[in-house]
């Protein structure tokens, strides 16, 4: 069933079929929420309450635009009030289990080490550029569906990754100076 029908049915009173949409989407959105507000209790909240505002929105949807993109720009919006709030209770991920990364492969001692400095690389870039990196190679979005989602151009998200890349570069030579 594709997303739209969902949408129609909840619009026409089947309240039980969010649910078809929750279990579609949580687990990919749960995943970007922890990259992007560093902790897992803060990601779920913000996931929970992005899908009970874009339930209470769902009158607002246009068949137009992928419904995938417009739920994922409420997520956003939310890990970013999260973020702005201040109830980030660490910058490191210690509790993301490891098999839950996709940026680097599982396995041995050192690439648990890699994807740790990694992580805490990623958790001191801008937001901005955080958000880009975790869309473009934790989401696997193309620059097109991230301009869709965020509503920034591609060429400025073009630069959030190069200018990212560049910045987690010195993070890790820093790290490994260490």
């Amino acid at each position: 069933m594709t997303d739209v029908a969902v949408v129609e049915r909840v619009l026409a009173g089947d309240a039980d079929a969010y649910a078809i949409l929750v279990d579609r989407y949580y687990d990919r959105f749960a995943r970007y929420a922890v990259h992007m507000v560093g902790n897992r209790e803060d990601a779920e909240e913000a996931v929970q309450d992005a899908f009970v505002r874009a339930y209470r929105s769902l009158g607002q949807y246009e068949e137009r635009e992928r419904f995938a993109a417009w739920l994922f720009r409420i997520l956003m919006n939310q890990c970013r009030t999260v973020a702005a709030l201040g109830r980030r209770r660490a910058r490191t991920f210690p509790d993301v289990d490891p098999g839950e990364l996709t940026l680097t492969d599982a396995g041995g001692a050192e690439r648990q080490e890699l994807r740790d400095r990694l992580e805490r690389a990623l958790a001191q870039l801008s937001p901005e550029q955080r958000e880009a990196v975790v869309l473009r190679y934790g989401e696997d979005l193309s620059y097109d569906d991230m301009a869709a989602v965020t509503g920034a151009g591609v060429s400025a998200l073009k630069m959030r990754v190069k200018r990212a890349f560049a910045r987690l570069r010195e993070l890790l030579q820093e790290a490994y100076c260490v």
